[in-house]
């Protein structure tokens, strides 16, 4: 993915900006005028653009304009003062995607610029066709079924329910149902209605018409008009709210759909295909889920298995993402011992095949050697061989319990603990922390900060849903963060059992 270009002559907004986006994991370049943005658009673009909109020299609607003209896709937001709202409807009349309003709130900012992200790569997935098919990988029995299901569909527009559990490759066997149909050379969307507010999931299915709503200063085009002739791809089906069910039962029947604020049918030729983790059965019995779309959706299904219902295929995993990973950072790729790939193939690993991708890639970046042995492994793998489950900052660490290894030393410690009487004291849970990064420091692990916060974030989310029965809402509030926040870190700390209020 390409950087975020942030063009602003205060160098404190560019500084706030950037540390930002960086806490995201967002890669940035920055300019203190859109002079030297223009010279650096004649060799590389943006993945999306953010102006202010008074600069010495070229003005940020001058920079717009240009941009518009020659990457008309490009989402360029433009930062401007309450004095300056005249300009910001000249700015959207130009084409841009938004604008912030000084002085404006950075979690705001961020949330804005990430949704003009997912547009930008969104479009860019439209405009350039279907991407290449990432391989499937397998040799167990159950997944020779998959590709047998695969190849008996591979001429066929039938709807098709995948299930299976978080991380199990789901989108992967949707991509390929895609490849070998008769729509493979037509665009390939793929949504995932769980990290969609719902406020905004209608519009994001079927596009809005300009002045349908607060903000909706353009006419854009839902998944639905983006999959034209192709296939859209609807993952976490389960998680979709009621009244959206019913409009998604309409489509399936006839074919038929308007945008929000929209009075003129839309013909949609899309093939749906479907994926969930969760027991529609159980959910329409619950009365959470249509009876009647769960029958639409449910003409072929197509059932993925966990990881460990295919251990054998451990290994030929590791080997292909370790040639991935090492492929994507210019190194020479990894090998794993004997042991090492034994002892890996003995754990739960509850994230499934992600899971084992992102252990691959933390090797990769934070391995000692070039064969990786046992003790090279994440800390947290060891509470496995203790008979827990595996986890944490590769896949998600139950709330309930973590390890903390120390001078050789595991020791779990239990959450109810930490946060009850039977701590030695309220801070307890601090000196094994600093116990923690002491070793995790002294063994020249790198990033300690991102990998302890990610742990430290799953572990108060898990917590926080354990208290509020799986409501995330409650639990953002509970927790003080944004809604949008908690859907954001669930999907990217992959914890399942979460639902809307």
């Amino acid at each position: 993915m390409k950087p975020i270009w942030i063009v602003d002559d205060d160098e404190s907004i560019r500084w706030v900006l950037e540390k930002a986006l960086a806490r995201e994991n967002l890669a940035t370049k920055s300019f203190a005028n859109a002079r030297d943005a223009i010279a650096a658009l004649e060799y590389e673009t943006p993945q999306v653009l953010v102006s202010d909109i008074r600069m010495p020299g070229d003005s940020g609607l001058d920079l717009l304009q240009l941009v518009k003209s020659r990457f008309p896709g490009l989402p360029v937001i433009i930062i401007t003062a309450f004095s300056d709202l005249d300009s910001a409807v000249a700015a959207f009349q130009g084409g841009a995607f938004e604008y912030l309003a000084k002085p404006f709130d950075i979690d705001k900012a961020v949330e804005l610029i990430r949704r003009a992200l997912d547009e930008s790569l969104r479009e860019t997935s439209v405009e350039s066709g279907p991407a290449e098919t990432p391989e499937i990988l397998g040799q167990a029995p159950a997944m020779q079924e998959v590709f047998r299901a695969i190849g008996r569909l591979s001429q066929s527009n039938v709807t098709v329910l995948i299930t299976g559990e978080s991380g199990s490759g789901k989108e992967l066997v949707a991509r390929a149902l895609h490849k070998h149909s008769p729509r493979a050379a037509q665009p390939f969307i793929a949504l995932n209605t769980a990290a969609i507010p719902k406020d905004l999931l209608e519009s994001e299915l079927f596009g809005h018409e300009r002045g349908a709503f607060t903000g909706a200063q353009t006419t854009r085009r839902g998944r639905f008009e983006q999959a034209e002739n192709g296939t859209l791809f609807l993952d976490e089906i389960g998680d979709m709210p009621f009244d959206l069910q019913t409009r998604l039962l309409r489509v399936l029947s006839d074919g038929h759909f308007y945008r929000v604020g929209g009075h003129q049918p839309l013909k949609a030729n899309v093939r749906v295909i479907t994926a969930t983790h969760q027991n529609l059965e159980q959910r329409v019995r619950e009365g959470l889920f249509r009876e009647d779309l769960y029958h639409r959706l449910n003409v072929i299904r197509l059932r993925l298995p966990s990881l460990r219902e295919r251990r054998e295929d451990i290994p030929i995993l590791v080997r292909h993402f370790l040639v991935q990973s090492a492929k994507q950072l210019g190194v020479e790729a990894k090998r794993m011992s004997d042991a090492a790939l034994q002892f890996l193939c003995s754990l739960e690993l509850p994230g499934n095949v992600r899971q084992l991708e992102n252990l691959c890639n933390w090797i990769t970046v934070m391995g000692p050697g070039q064969t990786v042995e046992i003790k090279d492994l994440p800390l947290e793998l060891s509470q496995e061989q203790a008979g827990g489950t595996a986890a944490s900052a590769l896949g998600g660490a139950p709330a309930e319990s973590y390890s903390v290894q120390h001078h050789g030393t595991v020791t779990t410690v239990a959450g109810a603990e930490l946060n009850g009487s039977a701590a030695s004291s309220p801070d307890a849970w601090l000196g094994l922390l600093e116990s923690q990064a002491a070793s995790m420091l002294s063994g020249g692990q790198q990033e300690v900060m991102a990998v302890l916060g990610r742990q430290f974030e799953s572990a108060l989310i898990r917590t926080a849903l354990k208290h509020t029965h799986g409501r995330k809402n409650d639990a953002a509030v509970r927790l003080g963060i944004g809604r949008n926040t908690i859907t954001r870190k669930i999907a990217e700390l992959g914890i399942d059992g979460a639902k809307d209020d």
